[in-house]
């Protein structure tokens, strides 16, 4: 997440965020992510919002931690059953070789586009070797504010696979969707589960 009014949007809608989102649309994507992470493994919902996914995780014996720049969100992903959750954005991620995997389900879409090369590496260096990865974000071009004011940046399918590419991932599978937003817009959507590709000696 990358400005304060983004922050204050999710702070100021935290519960209507939960309550759209509870159905966790992303379950079957959820699944598929956790079959690649080894049990028991440590995994980092990384813009977390409240908390679903990671606590689905930790249900399922991982050690799930969870992030997100919203003091708000964090404070309801907190009392979810087996998370640690805290408050962190996105540039505060220096962990280095700690995840099994990383799970981003439409967060990374709140960073503007030229910072997010930077970020999948900031990614894979918190990652261990061959981590699995999931991104989510919505289809299209450029970035600035939804109709309730939060910064969104838009990527074409080519466009995010090359970064992903570049950055040392292999793209494992990929899919597309469209769904409501908080703010009420339907939009596309893709849905992209990855690894980390060996680090050349």
């Amino acid at each position: 997440m990358s400005d304060g009014r983004t922050i204050a949007v999710y702070d100021a809608r935290a519960g209507d965020y939960e309550k759209v989102n509870e159905k966790l649309y992303e379950l079957a994507d959820l699944e598929a992510f956790a079959a690649r992470v080894a049990a028991g493994g440590r995994v980092l919902d990384l813009g977390s919002g409240p908390g679903f996914y990671a606590a689905r995780l930790a249900e399922w014996g991982f050690e799930a931690d969870a992030t997100d720049a919203s003091a708000e969100m964090v404070a309801r992903a907190a009392c979810k059953p087996g998370v640690t959750a805290w408050q962190a954005r996105f540039d505060e991620l220096v962990a280095e070789g700690v995840y099994d995997g990383i799970w981003a389900n439409f967060s990374l879409l709140h960073l503007p586009k030229a910072e997010m090369p930077g970020m999948l590496l900031r990614i894979r260096r918190a990652g261990k070797p061959g981590m699995a990865l999931h991104v989510g974000l919505k289809l299209g071009e450029g970035e600035g504010p939804d109709g309730i004011g939060r910064f969104y940046a838009y990527y074409g399918e080519d466009e995010l696979l090359g970064l992903m590419r570049d950055a040392g991932f292999e793209v494992i599978a990929r899919r597309f969707g469209r769904g409501k937003g908080l703010d009420g817009s339907l939009s596309d959507h893709i849905v992209v589960l990855a690894r980390a590709k060996p680090v050349p000696e």
